[in-house]
């Protein structure tokens, strides 16, 4: 056996950076390639403050720019050594509203060897909102994306983009405005919201929180409640509940809750500004509930680059499908069982939406990358890596549902204390799902062996024996498989469905 490069990662596609400039942080993120669902490969921030004293002074931080300037130093060196073919930069509200900004931005595309584009606020607006648009499915809502200088506002309807507004609401420019009075803050806020016209539009739809305070946020709210899946992407709340918890943010402080500890102490003192714009934001708007987004302008800006076809792909099941093609035994196996278990849905009864099929879908594209886990541990290690896994355009209870569906086709079906903090995410109709769907696979797997070709040839029917309600029948060249464990797979599926099953040797 010869060595050979990583085949843990895609063939055909190569590393691509994207450095952001922000007005709180300066980021790099290094991804897998240009795709629909790019895989992060390496991810740094520095908290430099370019933005600090800007609104009273007109000018970045001095300090603030000496340390922006030598973390990109390190992000070019970091970028040429991950072998990335292209580098794009972003510079956002500091950079193109401070006097010193041009002067900055010439010394940094001196470091970096490569032009800077200083986005607009409309343009960062757009790009945030192409970020809502890459990561979620169908989204239907306003779009905020909180800086450290700024606010943007936008309408989503699908793939639809209304007109995006920026406002001076930035945390750290929030901040200092009020002196550090949220009192003020509030006031400011509620002041500079009023001449958003589409805000109450949003009303009883949904608003998506972007940027680092608001997952900090969100973050806090996860820790405080002892939530047991630490995913940002897609975590939700309700209208009441989150504007109950933004004010226990903003008056409480840092003081009177341990969980507090988990944010960072940068974060920690931008935490009720960053509640004050968010909480007035939410009063005008009214939307049903708030989700928040791991996507912003970094990620939209990469989905403004591809083709309209890989636009229009679903990164979800684009995504699961090239963690079958790292991990499963067989893709292609993979594949066949996310069509076959759509046409074996109807015998039990089953009528899936478009997003609950997709997920089914995901679910089997992902059943088989534990494999090479010791038996005892594969459905547990499938649970986590399909939990804990960064996929986008999926809801948590959807996670919930395509981790447990794989942890049952190994585990059985039923729930324990491994499966037990998940099945509170999942509903109980997708709960139930994710048990068919793992009773599905346990009988299925006995006769593919991991292995494509003869799932097409199996299939229930409708029994005219009057003690048996479905029959899975099994062609004569599928004979050999036949044995006890199959019988006794069958019939934990026929106690779960309350279906009477049967085999028919053919």
């Amino acid at each position: 056996m010869t060595r050979s490069e990583a085949q843990g990662r895609l063939p055909g596609i190569a590393p691509v950076s994207v450095v952001d400039i922000g007005s709180n942080s300066v980021r790099l993120v290094i991804y897998e390639g240009l795709s629909r669902a790019p895989t992060i490969l390496f991810n740094e921030k520095v908290l430099c403050g370019l933005g600090k004293g800007l609104g009273s002074s007109g000018r970045m931080d001095q300090e603030g720019v000496d340390r922006a300037l030598t973390a990109l130093r390190r992000f070019k060196a970091l970028s040429q050594q991950a072998r990335a073919a292209s580098m794009y930069v972003l510079a956002t509200a500091a950079a193109r509203e401070a006097t010193n900004g041009p002067e900055f931005i010439r010394e940094a595309e001196e470091i970096l060897e490569h032009k800077i584009e200083v986005l607009t606020g409309a343009q960062e607006a757009y790009y945030s909102a192409l970020g809502i648009v890459s990561g979620f499915y169908a989204p239907d809502g306003i779009a905020g994306d909180l800086g450290g200088g700024s606010l943007e506002l936008i309408d989503i309807r699908g793939d639809q983009i209304g007109e995006g507004v920026t406002l001076p609401l930035g945390g750290i420019r929030l901040s200092e405005y009020a002196g550090g009075n949220v009192a003020k803050a509030r006031i400011f806020a509620e002041n500079q919201l009023k001449s958003v016209g589409f805000l109450q539009a949003g009303e009883g739809r949904t608003f998506y929180a972007v940027g680092g305070t608001w997952r900090n946020i969100a973050k806090l709210h996860m820790e405080i409640r002892k939530y047991p899946l630490h995913m940002m992407q897609g975590y939700d709340l309700p209208f009441a509940e989150i504007m109950g918890f933004l004010d226990e943010v903003i008056n409480s402080g840092s003081s009177r809750d341990p969980s507090w500890s988990s944010i960072s102490k940068s974060r920690r003192q931008l935490l009720p500004f960053g509640a004050v714009a968010l909480r007035e934001v939410l009063a005008i708007m009214k939307p049903a509930r708030v989700c928040f987004s791991a996507q912003g302008v970094r990620e939209g800006y990469l989905y403004s680059l591809l083709p309209d076809e890989d636009k229009a792909l679903d990164p979800l099941l684009t995504a699961a499908d090239e963690l079958a093609i790292l991990r499963a035994r067989s893709p292609e196996h993979a594949r066949e069982l996310a069509e076959w278990t759509g046409l074996m849905m109807p015998f039990f009864d089953v009528v899936e939406t478009p997003e609950e099929s997709r997920y089914r879908q995901a679910a089997c594209l992902l059943a088989d990358i534990s494999w090479r886990a010791h038996p005892d541990y594969r459905g547990l290690q499938a649970l986590n890596l399909i939990a804990h896994s960064s996929f986008v355009a999926i809801t948590h209870p959807g996670r919930a549902f395509i981790a447990l569906a794989n942890y049952y086709r190994f585990e059985g079906l039923y729930d324990d204390g491994t499966s037990g903090p998940l099945s509170t995410i999942a509903t109980e109709r997708l709960l139930e799902r994710a048990k068919l769907l793992g009773g599905l696979l346990r009988v299925v797997y006995l006769f593919s062996a991991s292995m494509p070709g003869i799932v097409h040839n199996l299939s229930f029917v409708r029994s005219d024996r009057p003690d048996v309600d479905l029959e899975f029948v099994v062609p004569p060249e599928a004979l050999d498989f036949t044995g006890e464990r199959l019988d006794g797979r069958l019939q934990q599926l026929a106690k779960l469905t309350g279906k009477r099953l049967a085999f028919r040797y053919t």
